[in-house]
């Protein structure tokens, strides 16, 4: 007889053991799993980078520093408000974002309640791999304001934010119709649009954005007295006003 061979009994019990390790070892990857996912930033609130298309949806406001590198503003910007006013706050937007759309309406208080102290300066920062009509409308902006200056791009570009839905819902049929609405020859804007002449333009401010330490939408600097101020996400009015009280 084998001395080696288990009972019945001793069977029974290295079986239910071995079961419950199992269980205990699911149990724990299951739970680690959780626990790894949990510790995760919520979708909501990541500010991930260009790469990956995502939208910087939490809002905050840095503190002051010379070292962003920000190109300069000059005539050729799109700017609203006083040219010369003391403060120039800087936009790099995606016009199917829906957080931009939201700061948009927030920008055009602030340069309602600061006419001579705040001017807005706008640059493209298309999310293509999120938004693939963004660089498209991008293009259209830019054709706008060739074609109807400065107040002709502005003019469109509220337009586009205030009839958008966002995330890729605005038609690309309605961007020569936002153009006839705002007082720019139709047939003009369809030819430049087709004519992708300002693909270029998109890409030079992606690369500024890039550069002055965008990494969603909107992303914005706030210009003081050779001061900069990031400002990250869709910052509502309140804080706006209350940096900009605080610098004037």
């Amino acid at each position: 007889m084998n001395e080696n061979k288990l009972s019945p009994n001793q069977t029974f019990v290295l079986g239910m053991g071995s079961v419950l390790l199992v269980g205990f070892g699911i149990g724990f990857f299951v739970l680690l799993g959780q626990v790894l996912k949990d510790d995760k930033p919520n979708s909501g609130s990541i500010v991930p980078t260009v790469a990956s298309g995502a939208v910087a949806a939490q809002p905050s406001a840095g503190n002051g520093t010379s070292d962003i590198i920000l190109a300069d503003i000059t005539k050729d910007d799109w700017i609203k408000g006083n040219p010369d006013a003391k403060i120039s706050i800087v936009e790099f937007s995606d016009s199917e974002c829906p957080f931009c759309k939201r700061f948009h309406e927030t920008m055009n208080q602030v340069i309602e309640a600061y006419p001579d102290d705040v001017n807005w300066v706008y640059r493209n920062f298309p999310l293509a791999s999120l938004h693939r009509k963004a660089e498209k409308e991008a293009q259209a902006l830019e054709c706008a304001g060739e074609l109807g200056g400065n107040e002709g791009f502005w003019s469109y570009t509220d337009r586009l934010y205030e009839i958008t839905p966002s995330n890729d819902g605005l038609s690309e049929d309605e961007l020569p119709k936002i153009a006839e609405y705002v007082g720019i020859n139709k047939s003009s804007f369809e030819e430049c649009l087709l004519s992708e002449r300002h693909a270029s333009e998109v890409r030079k401010d992606l690369s500024d954005g890039t550069r002055a330490g965008a990494q969603g939408t909107p992303y914005s600097v706030l210009v003081v007295d050779g001061e900069k101020y990031p400002i990250s996400g869709a910052v509502p009015f309140s804080q706006i006003q209350s940096m900009i009280n605080s610098l004037l």
